[in-house]
């Protein structure tokens, strides 16, 4: 495998991105697309002009913005500090996995828009529906990765603990949870990014604001800028967040990686 600087990839990258950008751009401008189908590049510049300062559909484009992250942070925030305890807790405890195991197998694969007639029916059209939707489905794959993570602590590890006198609770954040840190974050960073796709079908649910309802929205008066606008800022907010958690990583688990 050939191997290159970081420099060398970003530059590849970014000349990558550009060129996509220019052709996109001359495949607009010389017609081979309507423009309803696909608007060129300079009319999605426009569009975040016209959204920024007009807004959209009576609400300010900025409000948009926070009221998805706000929900989806918040629900990761709850999936995150329940889901990677338990999960811990399941890889060592047999009995309390025998429990859990079969709903979280059971719950996982289906996929969270059929939950919306049975989340309505029992939480509502508020935000409580959309909490649930987004918090389910980044839950249900933290405590998968994070039981993983904890059973594939080396036992030697524990035994050694236990030598030593430690208690379960002690072992549980002095032992078990520093070993499990890299797949922890590996875990968290897939579960946010399955979360953070949930959010389109959490703002189906009676929503009036937020992206993933603009999206939605724009998309039945065939506004196809305002769609491109959304998913692109979807994707950029999502790379942030992936971002973040990386340099999370590199603080707190900088050994990943390393034999």
């Amino acid at each position: 495998m050939v191997h290159i600087s970081s420099l060398k990839a970003k530059v590849i990258s970014a000349v990558s991105l550009i060129t996509f950008v220019i052709i996109w751009q001359l495949a607009c401008s010389f017609k081979l697309v309507s423009p309803i189908l696909l608007p060129s590049p300079l009319q999605i510049i426009d569009t975040v002009v016209d959204l920024t300062q007009n807004g959209y559909r009576d609400a300010p484009f900025y409000q948009h913005i926070l009221v998805s992250t706000a929900r989806a942070f918040f629900a990761f925030f709850i999936a995150i500090i329940i889901g990677v305890p338990l999960g811990l807790l399941m890889g060592r405890t047999p009995v309390l996995n025998a429990i859990f195991d079969p709903f979280v197998q059971f719950l996982r694969p289906i996929p969270k828009i059929a939950l919306i007639p049975l989340v309505v029916v029992w939480l509502g059209i508020g935000e409580e529906s959309k909490f649930f939707l987004i918090f389910i489905a980044t839950f249900l794959s933290v405590i998968v990765g994070s039981t993983s993570a904890s059973h594939n602590v080396p036992t030697g590890l524990i035994q050694a603990a236990q030598t030593m006198g430690l208690g379960r609770t002690a072992i549980l954040f002095r032992v078990i949870l520093p070993s499990s840190l890299p797949e922890l974050f590996t875990t968290i960073r897939l579960s946010i990014g399955i979360g953070w796709t949930s959010l389109i079908a959490a703002e189906m649910v009676a929503a009036n604001s937020g992206l993933g309802w603009m999206i939605i929205n724009a998309g039945s008066y065939l506004r196809t800028d305002v769609v491109i606008v959304g998913i692109i800022l979807l994707g950029m907010i999502g790379f942030l967040l992936d971002w973040l958690i990386v340099k999370a990583q590199q603080k707190w688990a900088p050994w990943t990686g390393k034999a």
